[in-house]
């Protein structure tokens, strides 16, 4: 039950400070807490309203030891079209 409590507060707090989530990718386990990275879809009204392709910002997102998130950062952004990182 671990996980969906993990996945259900950075749910609900993207859904309120940043934009509901797309995606869950990957939830990990640390010393000080947890590291949960997430896909959201930026800005997706503006993307439709011109006929853009809509842009994927992938997050690295902190929760401590009570599952409450402390801290995240965006890593990248991309157009959900896009296939991968470039390099």
């Amino acid at each position: 039950m671990s996980i969906k409590e993990i996945m259900k507060n950075v749910n609900d707090f993207f859904s309120e400070h940043v934009a509901p989530p797309h995606k869950i990718t990957s939830v990990e386990a640390m010393d000080e807490g947890w590291r949960v990275t997430v896909e959201v879809i930026e800005e997706k009204e503006y993307m439709k309203r011109y006929a853009k392709d809509e842009m994927l910002g992938t997050y690295d997102c902190q929760l401590d030891k009570e599952k409450e998130v402390v801290s995240f950062k965006r890593l990248d952004i991309r157009y959900r079209s896009a296939i991968g990182t470039e390099q």
